[in-house]
């Protein structure tokens, strides 16, 4: 079996990487629209394997996180045409991701876990670059003195992408 290259777009995984808690996570219905499956039948898979799940690995939202998730989108994937869910959604970490292939046995199961893996990988890769060339111009400043600091303030400027050109992913309940 060989693996299927863009059976999901990068894009479409990142978009539904988020940040609660403190973690880098994908809920419930994003998982399972990836998946193709119903978002129902991908908890009770969860559910029935629960000790495979452990809270650093899935996490339930509080009503309150939920309604904030709720309230940053406008239109939302994670309500039924039957006005909406019962429960507030799992957010799965990266680990809990990983485990969901043990859980979900099928191909498409198996092929939409390694794009979603490697697509955490390239999240964690871009963060620790990013953190690697602030400390690296850091150093530089500390090394030159004041005439350079304009030079030092374009490079930071430079370094911040404006926001209209790149939707941030995830984003924080508070």
């Amino acid at each position: 079996m060989g693996y299927k290259k863009g059976i999901v777009p990068v894009e479409q995984i990142e978009l539904s990487i988020l940040w609660i808690r403190g973690h880098r996570v994908m809920l419930d219905a994003d998982l399972a629209m990836l998946y193709e499956v119903p978002t129902k039948a991908l908890v009770q898979a969860v559910k029935r394997n629960i000790e495979r799940f452990p809270s650093d690995f899935m996490f339930q939202l509080t009503p309150e996180e939920f309604a904030g998730l709720r309230s940053r989108f406008v239109t939302s994937n994670m309500e039924t045409k039957r006005g909406g869910r019962r429960y507030p959604p799992y957010a799965f970490t990266e680990q809990g991701v990983a485990m969901l292939s043990s859980v979900l046995r099928s191909e498409r199961a198996i092929q939409v876990n390694i794009e979603i893996m490697r697509a955490f990988v390239r999240l964690r890769e871009m963060l620790a670059s990013n953190a690697e060339l602030a400390r690296k111009l850091e150093e530089l400043e500390r090394k030159y003195d004041a005439q350079f600091k304009v030079v030092f303030e374009a490079i930071r400027e430079l370094m911040t992408p404006p926001e209209t050109q790149r939707r941030r992913i995830g984003f924080v309940v508070e």
